[in-house]
């Protein structure tokens, strides 16, 4: 219990990025889809709600606000999201992909000076997160360059590399908390 205490966030992160990768295994392109078609459906709304705002403030706080220009941009790009998901799921998304894998990768290298810390305050229990380090690292560096010939391969490969690290944290998590007990 205690460790659900210390580690909540971690664990929850964790099982969100596999409950993702799982959807992107299922069916990437739908699943990226919608993600796209409810953004775009939450900026329509928020920016609906940001030009109601403006009405409805004082003419001076609305002058100040310029609530009316950011309902405006949101409600824009929002219908754009909604309109051309296709369009932004072929041509967008793999610009977003090499930028996850950039993540990832620098991901690797937090769990690389993870583990050289474990080693040098001889705690023990680096092994699964060197392991969990090096996948990273590799995972990423495949996710930037990108060899795939279709983005559903890429898709699919994101969400394996997904599932994989965070398993592998969350059971890093546990083997150093209960190193560390």
């Amino acid at each position: 219990m205690n460790f659900l205490k210390q580690h909540a966030s971690s664990v929850i992160l964790c099982l969100f990025e596999i409950l993702v990768g799982i959807l992107l295994l299922i069916n990437a392109e739908k699943f990226t889809a919608a993600i796209i078609a409810v953004f775009g459906i939450v900026l329509i709304v928020t920016g609906l709600i940001s030009i109601i705002g403006y009405f409805r403030i004082d003419a001076v706080q609305a002058a100040a606000s310029q609530a009316l220009f950011k309902g405006l941009l949101a409600l824009i790009i929002g219908i754009f999201c909604v309109v051309r998901t296709g369009w932004l799921t072929t041509s967008v998304l793999p610009v977003i992909a090499v930028l996850y894998g950039a993540a990832v990768l620098i991901a690797g290298l937090v769990k690389v000076q993870w583990s050289v810390n474990l080693i040098r305050l001889k705690l023990g229990k680096w092994g699964l997160p060197a392991v969990s380090a090096a996948i990273s690292i590799i995972c990423g560096a495949v996710i930037m360059c990108n060899p795939f010939e279709t983005l559903v391969v890429l898709w699919i490969f994101t969400g394996v590399s997904l599932i994989l690290e965070a398993a592998l944290d969350i059971a890093a998590l546990v083997m150093v908390s209960a190193a560390g007990e």
